[in-house]
């Protein structure tokens, strides 16, 4: 088993990495989202690489918290380097122009070839408030999915045309689920109406969402069994989704805003030290 050099290009959503040995070969090259199931899968495969790895990644906080906070608590080696240090190095790789697996190939080669480059260290204090902080988040993403997919089974029930068209993990379709349920009372309103009630409520593309919720309801005329119950589950499920996201999103908030405040992630982003080689 060989050592390994694993980069990170950190973004807000998605993330790209890239592992190479000693000699640089590229190993692996994989663009996987901010989410903690393919985040943990990337690094079981990593360490099934080699027995030795060092990680490196171009944020250190915001974005990148998910994943640093998963590396540590696995005791993974872990090195920052700044996206302004990327920049200035990657004029030197042959290749393709700037893209994300660039740019992890990068950060991969420059953590095996320098030893200047800024630990990402955590004291007992933030990895305990990091465990708190991602475990509740890890219950309140199991909490959300649990109510997402009851909420499909309750509106598969009186409305399945419906249901098929919405994505309901997003704002628009879960907040038109907390007002309108069934075919009949969308047929009635019509587009303009929901579409003018979905905009007060700063839903996106509010006219596209009428239009698809209006375009189901043409197709179904029949009112089927339990409706009115449905609906109103429907909707009380439809708002319990809407809150858990919320958490959620203020979860990871505090999350990065534990990193930006720590010591050991004072790393100013702005003015990043330049890239220097070590003495001698």
């Amino acid at each position: 088993m060989a050592t390994i050099w694993a980069g990170i290009d950190a973004g807000k959503t998605h993330h790209h990495c890239v592992a190479i040995e000693e000699s640089g070969r590229r190993l692996l090259s994989r663009r996987v989202a901010n989410d903690e199931p393919e985040l943990l899968e990337l690094l079981t495969d990593i360490l099934t690489l080699g027995d030795e790895v060092t990680w490196g990644i171009d944020l250190a906080d915001g974005g990148a918290a998910l994943a640093i906070t998963l590396l540590l608590h696995h005791d993974q080696s872990l090195r920052y380097i700044s996206g302004r240090a990327i920049h200035r190095a990657s004029e030197s790789y042959r290749g393709e122009g700037k893209t994300d697996a660039k740019d992890a190939a990068v950060i991969a080669d420059q953590i095996r070839i320098r030893r200047d480059l800024h630990p990402l260290r955590a004291g007992d204090d933030i990895v305990t408030d990091l465990k708190i902080l991602t475990g509740r988040r890890m219950d309140l993403v199991a909490d959300r999915t649990r109510t997402v997919n009851r909420l499909r089974a309750q509106l598969t029930g009186i409305f399945p045309g419906l249901e098929r068209t919405l994505d309901l993990t997003n704002k628009g379709p879960l907040t038109l689920l907390t007002g309108y349920q069934t075919p009949a009372t969308i047929r009635r309103l019509g587009t303009k109406r929901i579409e003018t009630w979905l905009r007060n409520r700063k839903v996106l593309r509010a006219d596209q969402l009428a239009e698809t919720a209006v375009e189901a309801a043409e197709r179904q005329h029949t009112c089927l069994p339990g409706e009115k119950l449905t609906a109103q589950m429907v909707h009380t499920l439809a708002k319990e989704v809407m809150a858990l996201n919320q958490q959620v999103a203020e979860l990871d908030k505090l999350i990065g805003a534990r990193f930006r405040d720590h010591h050991h992630f004072d790393v100013d982003h702005q003015h990043a030290r330049p890239w220097h080689h070590p003495r001698g």
